[in-house]
């Protein structure tokens, strides 16, 4: 009985000491998680220290894109939000649109499409093919080719995109390049080649009247006033013929 007793008290023992070192154990093991967190998400510890961005720029810098990232808080790499940091970048107004990812174990690559703008809107701002107007500081200098003007009713971009387009296929395939293109509230359409000539073709059929200018044209080269003066305007608003008007070669444009 005497030994008996005494390893009762020996089991209890056993059980109380074997849950002491359980609770220990897990207690040592959610302390070592939150640890892990808090390592996690400490910028200092686990950084997004590099920055790859990948696009054809010309507007855009990789500075430009570093500054809009770091605008606000980025997180760790575990904590780092790719699409809060991707809206931070589509707000800039060259920016078309943005793919993030995250490359472990420190690097954010970043692909960027750029505003490929078609021409000047109403002076103050620009349109890409698709219409979209955005207004956007623009550097000269890193465009292929100067952009045309273009002015319209803020309600019909696409309907001054199509004019446009139109006149400019036309144009192009027999030597001539649209300065600038007007489309009134009333649709009407006028237009400026890059040799200073403005044409005035009205509402209807503006491809026929096009064709008609460059049928004229020669004759119009062989007027005796195109020999002292140049060909300020050409007015194709009549079902046959134009109207022409020319001024001296040193008077500046309007």
């Amino acid at each position: 009985m005497n030994a008996q007793a005494k390893r009762q008290p020996l089991k209890r023992w056993n059980f109380w000491l074997g849950l002491l070192t359980c609770v220990i154990t897990v207690i040592g093991f959610l302390i070592g998680i939150m640890q892990l967190v808090e390592v996690l998400k400490d910028e200092q510890q686990v950084p997004l220290a590099r920055l790859n961005v990948q696009g054809q720029l010309t507007q855009l810098s990789d500075q430009d894109i570093r500054q809009a990232l770091t605008a606000g808080d980025m997180g760790s790499f575990f904590t780092a939000d790719v699409n809060q940091l991707r809206r931070r970048v589509e707000q800039l107004p060259w920016v078309e649109k943005v793919s993030l990812r995250k490359v472990w174990p420190d690097r954010l690559a970043v692909h960027v499409t750029e505003r490929e703008p078609l021409a000047y809107w109403n002076s103050d701002r620009l349109v890409t093919a698709a219409g979209k107007v955005f207004k956007a500081p623009i550097d000269k200098q890193q465009l292929a080719q100067p952009l045309p003007y273009l002015f319209g009713p803020e309600d019909a971009v696409q309907a001054t995109l199509e004019q446009f387009n139109n006149l400019q296929q036309m144009l192009q395939v027999n030597g001539f390049e649209v300065r600038a293109m007007r489309l009134t509230q009333r649709f009407a359409v006028s237009a400026v080649l890059a040799n200073g000539i403005e044409l005035k073709l009205g509402r209807e059929a503006t491809l026929e009247r096009i064709k008609r200018f460059i049928d004229v044209l020669p004759q119009i080269k062989k007027h005796q006033n195109s020999q002292q003066q140049v060909i300020d305007s050409v007015d194709l608003r009549y079902d046959t013929g134009a109207a022409v008007s020319w001024r001296e070669p040193n008077e500046k444009e309007s």
